[in-house]
């Protein structure tokens, strides 16, 4: 009799179609394509880290399929949603479980609060997500979500606020120039793995050099 459990391949296919599926609606700064690029990230990351390749694919697709700042804060609906649709596809127990913990503790909000989770995948995930979130593309991103909430570019009288909790990080309106010190410029050195190190450097030399223009712009200097 033919197996008919599904091959990993399969399995990745199946769960790109329907992530692109579900956020075909989503913010343009965590949409499918922010999905792609972390998954391209990934990929790159593979080469040169060993660790559980589904796992960590799986993770990258799934990562952001509902997002708790899209859904009234609600940290647990992630996990649930991606473990349901994993085991319509009858992915084992084990790596069902890896891949929601992982996105319970993958996220920077995530790591101002108790982390209890730790795994080589996990580190691996994160910083393929962490580096999209830097760079041309991280500001991008910053200034897309910005306008989605409607926040200020920028207001010289409201300063970043460099030590938050989870829950004022959270919760906070900020301009959106500010979201460059309380988390993206903090990001470099946060990098779990070598190669995302090196790749943080660059996108952060870049982030730099945005401000420095930005600024330069506001005060009418250039």
């Amino acid at each position: 009799m033919k197996d008919l459990k599904r091959s990993n391949s399969e399995i990745i296919e199946q769960t790109a179609t329907y992530v692109q599926q579900q956020l075909k609606d989503a913010e343009a700064g965590h949409d499918w394509w922010h999905i792609q690029r972390v998954w391209n990230n990934t990929k790159q990351l593979l080469l040169h880290e060993e660790a559980d390749e589904l796992v960590c694919i799986l993770t990258a697709l799934l990562h952001d399929i509902a997002d708790s700042k899209f859904h009234q804060g609600d940290e647990e609906i992630g996990p649930q949603k991606a473990g349901e649709f994993l085991r319509s596809l009858e992915v084992d127990a084990e790596t069902i479980s890896h891949v929601q913990q992982i996105i319970r503790n993958m996220s920077y909000k995530a790591s101002l609060g108790t982390v209890n989770f730790h795994s080589k995948e996990l580190e691996i995930v994160q910083d393929a997500d962490r580096l999209d979130a830097i760079g041309a593309i991280g500001i991008a991103r910053a200034f897309t979500y910005g306008g989605f909430k409607n926040r200020e570019l920028y207001n010289p009288a409201i300063p970043p606020q460099v030590q938050q909790s989870k829950e004022a990080y959270k919760n906070s309106t900020a301009p959106t120039i500010n979201h460059f010190y309380e988390k993206l410029l903090l990001l470099k050195d946060k990098m779990n793995t070598p190669t995302a190190k090196a790749m943080a450097s660059e996108r952060h030399a870049y982030m730099e050099g945005f401000l420095q223009q930005f600024y330069g712009e506001w005060r009418g200097d250039l």
